[in-house]
Formats: structure tokens, sequence, C-alpha cells
């Protein structure tokens, strides 16, 4: 069986500007890679990227499967150098904040838009979005494109 932390290929963003596409959400899914195996994603939230004057910050929150149904909660933060001498530029920073039962996830998200200070929910990305999934990197575990399951209460 392949080592499930080879994250292997992370999709090229297609469009500019679609939910978790864009050049701070690609460096921030190699670096979540980093830290995650990838085929251990069960969901990735997004919030909407805030742009001011030369920089981009982005904020997700992944559901990490765990033992015993429960999940455990990190969030995956970026900060994007947009113009300037040094465009391109990127930190990404991910941290374990949590684990709770499936039941609570999106109240452990609701407390983390609460603390980001988001009015609007997050939006409620597929992990196949950042991460290619075949049978050589899952060990035939699960299907090419299969998405993260929906949480009650996020689009």
């Amino acid at each position: 069986m392949p080592d499930p932390r080879t994250h292997g290929t992370i999709r090229v963003a297609a469009a500019a500007g679609a939910a978790g596409l864009g050049i701070g959400w690609m460096r921030a899914a190699d670096s979540l890679a980093d830290v995650v195996p990838p085929i251990e994603i069960e969901g990735i939230w997004l919030f909407p990227p805030v742009r001011r004057e030369e920089r981009e910050w982005g904020v997700a929150v992944v559901s990490r499967r765990a033992e015993n149904d429960r999940r455990r909660i990190y969030t995956v933060s970026y900060m994007l150098v947009m113009r300037g001498r040094e465009r391109g530029q990127c930190k990404v920073v991910v941290e374990e904040v949590g684990e709770s039962p499936l039941s609570v996830v999106h109240e452990v998200i609701r407390g983390v838009q609460e603390r980001a200070g988001e009015a609007e929910p997050p939006i409620e990305i597929s992990p196949g979005l950042w991460y290619e999934f075949n049978e050589e990197t899952t060990g035939g575990e699960i299907e090419a494109d299969a998405g993260a399951p929906a949480i009650e209460g996020f689009q």
C-alpha cells in the first residue's frame, strides 16, 4: 500500500477567483498535505479571502478522521503578497485546534467563524478540489471522485 502521506498531485488552479482555487489556496493545500495526509481529510470549509493593499489573507477549517467516530479539526491560514517586490511570497500556518465528535463539527466551525469575525458561513469544498485521489495514492480505498460529506447547516 502506498504511503498516505505522499500527497502526490496538488491540483493547479484552473480558474482564479473560484472558491478554493488560486495561488494562496494551492499553497495552503500543499502545506496542509505536509501535516495531514490528504486521504484522511474529510471536509474543508473556506472563509472568503480578504485583500488589503498588496496582501491577501485566507482561512480554512479542515476536518480529519480520527478514532471512535471523532474528528480532528485544523485551521489553515495563509498570507500572500499580491504585488510589489515580494510578489508571490506566501506564509502558511497549519494548526490543530481541537478534536470533537462528528455531530459537533459544525459547531466548532461556527466558533472559528465567530472568532474570525466573519459574517457569512464558510463554503464547503471537497478535498478532491485540492488533491487528486486515485488507486495509486489511496490503495483503492476511495473512489477517484470521492467528495467530503455535507455537514448540515453549511453550503
